[in-house]
């Protein structure tokens, strides 16, 4: 049984997870929106050789991240998954194979956003006691992990054999009253969409934005919390054991 992590299905987490929630974060944070508020279009490539590949857009402000990595201004290749891991965890200086040019883009706005990206993923005790601080971070949290869900679901082992339990239709996964994720399972691949859905077959629902902080630090069960009605259960609740499944591996590679 593979207990440990695997490096490809962390490159896939720290993609488009991590990474891919840079477009939250300058929506959420205006100290990330100021970085990069007057930016003209630019787009950096990340290309993991035997793992994903994604491209990040900038403009005004705003940043969107798509699948694939073809026509960029900035193109940073990675040899292996380990290595493209290596540049989340700050142990590795990737080097452009194109867009030398725009090194200046890189150095002085795109390593600040992740600077600001990290202090809110991995937020300080201090910071908490901010409530605004506490509310986006949680928030940020969410995408991430509703992300995460997906990617292990799709490569890691033991989170395929809990994706080929769930069934074809749409899970929400949200705090009441707030914001929410989608996730869609077909032909057992998962795939996130980070706004609720009109219509689903399952729901796990907090009721507070405190309570989805205390489950995603560890500081809460998540049966404990069912049980005083803290998370709503609804619909088909096979669906949401197996996602709770997968849901035990995101705390392992997010850790």
């Amino acid at each position: 049984m593979q207990n440990l992590m695997d490096a490809k299905t962390l490159a896939y987490i720290n993609m488009f997870g991590v990474l891919g929630t840079l477009e939250n974060l300058c929506e959420l944070v205006p100290e990330a929106n100021e970085i990069i508020k007057d930016q003209k279009p630019i787009s950096i490539g990340f290309d993991v050789k035997g793992g994903p590949a994604a491209t990040l857009f900038f403009k005004n402000g705003k940043c969107r991240m798509e699948q694939g990595c073809g026509a960029c201004d900035v193109k940073l290749p990675f040899s292996s998954p380990e290595k493209f891991n290596g540049l989340i965890d700050g142990t590795v200086t990737p080097i452009p194979s194109k867009g030398f040019t725009h090194i200046s883009f890189l150095l002085k706005k795109f390593t600040p956003l992740t600077d600001v990206l990290s202090k809110y993923m991995r937020a300080s005790e201090e910071d908490l006691k901010d409530p605004v601080f506490f509310e986006r971070s949680t928030r940020l949290m969410l995408y991430t992990i509703g992300v995460a869900i997906a990617q292990i679901g799709n490569n890691d082992e033991i989170g395929k054999f809990s994706a080929s339990h769930i069934i074809d239709g749409s899970i929400y996964i949200g705090i009441k009253n707030d914001i929410g994720v989608e996730l869609i399972c077909k032909d057992n691949r998962l795939v996130t969409v980070k706004k609720p859905p009109e219509k689903y077959r399952a729901a796990m629902i907090f009721d507070s934005i405190e309570t989805a902080r205390a489950l995603f630090d560890g500081k809460v069960n998540a049966l404990t919390c069912i049980g005083t009605g803290k998370i709503e259960m609804h619909g088909m609740v096979n669906m949401l054991d197996n996602v709770n499944r997968i849901l035990d591996r995101v705390a392992l590679y997010l850790a």
